[in-house]
């Protein structure tokens, strides 16, 4: 373990394999409350890392803003074995949900973060991925951010133990990742044919299904550029927020957009900025979110 000011690095051994992270700590915390996690995941890109979206966010100015610790774990060169079965940590055959588990504990043991209300916020692979660790780590995960990246078909099936709070954001004219229900533009394993992933609808209905939303208990709020509809009255006050970006490309909301990437990004709101917002709130203990 190294440290660089707020900054500390951190290594794990999973699975036979050398993993790594960063951890931003806020200059200060507050001591009426357990400090949440967030685990915040990359795209897919052979030069992806946790820095990548370190210096593509405002994650580091949050932390400090809402006194919470930002993890920034490495995916397996690049990518995160998310469900689909199209990426090269998927092929390597790594558990990327005991790896994120694990940084949950390591942060929990070292800097008394809460291991049941981290909140996991991921773009593209890496939203694909927070679905899957809501899904399978609902007792440490309490929150789920995920932009451009709907339910990944392949994990429908998953019955998970704990209701989990989900914010899902997506543009309408995402040319990657569809709003609507599509595929991986990559083959699966062993040339399998590519797999599904859910619209943004059907993505939010699943949540709210699972986090048993009464009907009739979504509100939309509409602006010029997006609209929000918020159903909440799940189990544990737990709610789902699903984001329509009007003519938001494959981006993060607020990001500078970049001249080699053609694909609109909304400058309406800062993403970091308001998963925050929406998961503040909405840290609660297991025991309470239990299905």
């Amino acid at each position: 373990m190294a440290s660089d000011g707020e900054l500390v690095a951190g290594e794990l051994r999973i699975g036979g394999r050398d993993r790594s992270f960063t951890i931003r700590l806020p200059q200060a915390a507050p001591d009426d409350r357990p400090m949440p996690l967030v685990l915040v995941l990359h795209g897919n890109h052979p030069d992806a890392s946790g820095h990548t979206m370190r210096r593509w966010t405002t994650f580091d100015k949050q932390a400090d803003a809402w006194g919470w610790a930002i993890a920034y774990p490495d995916g397996h060169r690049g990518s995160w074995a998310d469900g689909r079965g199209v990426t090269r940590a998927e092929a390597a055959g790594v558990n990327d949900v005991v790896f994120l588990r694990a940084i949950i504990d390591w942060s929990a043991e070292r800097y008394g973060t809460s291991p049941e209300r981290s909140v996991v916020a991921g773009m593209s692979n890496g939203a694909f991925m927070a679905h899957r660790l809501a899904l399978e780590a609902g007792d440490q995960v309490a929150v789920l951010a995920a932009v451009a990246g709907g339910l990944p078909a392949a994990l429908c099936d998953i019955r998970p133990t704990h209701a989990v709070s989900a914010m899902l954001v997506h543009g309408t004219a995402d040319k990657v990742s569809p709003i609507g229900r599509g595929y991986s533009r990559h083959r699966g394993l062993h040339g399998r044919s590519r797999t599904a992933t859910l619209s943004l609808r059907e993505t939010a209905e699943h949540w709210r299904a699972i986090n048993r939303c009464p009907p009739g208990s979504a509100r939309t709020d509409t602006t010029e550029f997006s609209s929000r509809t918020t159903t909440a009255g799940g189990v544990g006050g737990t709610r789902v927020v699903a984001w329509t970006v009007f003519g938001g490309g494959h981006n993060w909301p607020g990001a500078p957009s970049l001249p080699e990437w053609d694909e609109p990004t909304t400058q309406e709101f800062d993403g970091a900025e308001e998963i925050c917002r929406f998961a503040e709130p909405l840290l609660v203990r297991a025991a309470a979110r239990r299905l």
